[in-house]
């Protein structure tokens, strides 16, 4: 009889999680200091509106977010304007206002750095009563917020604009599934949307401001990538496997809008000739690496780094070989080297986000998730009350520097809890074959994907002279949860050219 195993592999996994955070440098418990602090705050609230404080709570704000987050970070609000423009705001979360700089809390969360998901259980980067209560901009409650303000133009660039304090109040908490099934025609206006008068034109000025601004930086050489990663699927607390989470055109407004509101913020501190953090990818090192996998499939890229020509690369490809793109993608992104933070001078030339096509970008709207965030609403704070910033250029480059190595290590733990699931939802597969996609082939070992389910393992035999995009055929060897492991042989593989 096969033995019942989801609630005891859900605990092991849990256990898992607080092992792997524990290994890659996490405090994955609030100290007790921090605990006492938090539960001492007092939430706000505003029968007096401060002076500096403009009151926008009538408008029609709303989130769109994952079903179960909690932890709100911004909302949005778009306004049609004369000669084609759209005024698009940005509202995010005052976190500040609650986590005082050097304050127990805030050491904790500088300390973490991010809020790690693994799917299994989450590792906020602040406690439960901040990031999921009174730090969070939920539905119906009137909240503090920084206000990014951008004039989207015809042509999709956009014109930084102000940015200012706010009270403001979520209409609606709406999520990335159902909205972005509405906008592309695939399913039914979302009832959060349908219960409030006016909210169905604003969404769709939102995606209009979007679609305008996606369409402009893809024509500048944004890159777009499909790396379809695994994210564990949890239902009434059981997992229940692997899923991939597709792009839509709800994904796709809330990247365009926070590119843009980064872009702004970043704009602003300059203005204010202040020292900040910034998030860029550097033009690619290894550019050669990338003339190289182009030429694999038979296309032929510049000799000197050029993002147009990759993202006109990416997009033929993604047309004419879907199957392999997602490993295309992820090679492409190995190639040109992770996104880091790095501390900006005033005056100084930016080194700007190459996968992004912009030349001014920070991470400014994500507080409640991201530590760099606050930092940035700590400085724009300061900039709009007139005050000196609260950071030093050697302090700046000093965080930048550990917020970047925490992100690598969120990024660790992630994959490895992805592994970990895959690993026990193939145990009673000991034996069987899958198809299978090679999406490593180094002295380090060769590593592959399963196309169902989307799970990574090392090949362990028959693994010589295979190459990354070859599709193959394998069998299950092994497998061990604890430590990530799932092992295959190779057992058929497809010729290439």
């Amino acid at each position: 009889m096969k033995k019942h195993r989801p609630q005891f592999h859900d605990a092991d996994l849990r256990t898992i999680a607080w092992r792997a955070m524990e290994k890659y440098g996490f405090e994955p418990r609030f100290p007790p200091r921090v605990m006492d602090e938090v539960n001492r705050m007092q939430e706000r609230t505003f029968s007096e509106i401060p002076k500096d404080t403009r009151d926008l709570r009538a408008l029609l704000w709303s989130s769109i977010d994952n079903v179960d987050s909690q932890d709100l970070d911004q909302l949005e609000y778009c306004e049609r304007l004369p000669e084609g423009k759209i005024r698009v705001l940005v509202a995010i979360a005052d976190v500040d206002s609650y986590v005082v700089n050097h304050s127990a809390t805030d050491e904790c969360a500088a300390h973490n750095g991010t809020s790690v998901y693994t799917g299994i259980i989450t590792f906020p980067m602040l406690p439960d009563r901040l990031s999921y209560g009174i730090t969070s901009l939920l539905q119906d409650r009137d909240r503090m917020a920084v206000i990014i303000e951008l004039l989207v133009k015809p042509d999709g660039s956009f014109t930084p604009a102000e940015v200012y304090r706010a009270l403001v109040r979520n209409k609606a908490k709406l999520v990335y599934e159902t909205v972005g099934a509405w906008l592309e025609g695939t399913g039914a206006m979302p009832p959060g949307i349908q219960g409030i008068p006016g909210l169905e034109a604003q969404v769709r000025l939102q995606n209009e401001a979007a679609q305008l601004l996606r369409k402009y930086r893809r024509s500048q050489g944004a890159l777009e990538f499909d790396t379809l990663e695994a994210e564990v699927e949890v239902e009434n607390g059981e997992v229940k496997g692997l899923v991939t989470k597709m792009p839509n055109l709800a994904r796709s407004l809330i990247e365009e809008f926070m590119v843009a509101a980064n872009g702004t913020m970043v704009a602003r501190m300059g203005v204010a000739g202040v020292p900040m953090i910034q998030r860029i990818v550097k033009t690619p090192k290894n550019w050669a690496g990338i003339m190289l996998t182009a030429a694999a499939v038979g296309e032929t890229l510049p000799e000197e780094p050029d993002a147009k020509a990759l993202a006109l690369f990416l997009l033929k490809e993604k047309a004419v070989d879907p199957l392999h793109f997602p490993d295309l993608s992820l090679t492409i992104i190995k190639l040109m080297g992770p996104g880091e933070y790095t501390m900006l001078e005033p005056g100084a030339t930016p080194t700007g986000h190459f996968a992004l096509a912009v030349v001014d970008y920070t991470h400014a709207t994500a507080p409640n998730r991201r530590y760099v965030d606050i930092i940035n609403q700590r400085q724009i704070k300061a900039i709009l009350a007139g005050a000196p910033g609260p950071y030093s250029s050697s302090d700046l480059q000093n965080r930048a520097q550990w917020l970047t190595d925490r992100e690598k290590a969120s990024k660790k733990v992630k994959r490895f809890m992805r592994k970990s699931v895959a690993a026990i939802l193939l145990e009673d597969s000991i034996g069987k074959t899958f198809d299978a996609l090679v999406t490593g082939a180094a002295d380090k070992g060769t590593y592959v994907r399963l196309l169902t389910p989307p799970a990574e393992g090392r090949i362990m035999k028959g693994e010589h002279g295979l190459r990354v995009g070859q599709k193959v055929r394998v069998r299950l060897l092994k497998t061990d949860p604890y430590n990530g492991f799932i092992d295959f042989e190779c057992i058929g593989r497809e010729k290439m050219v």
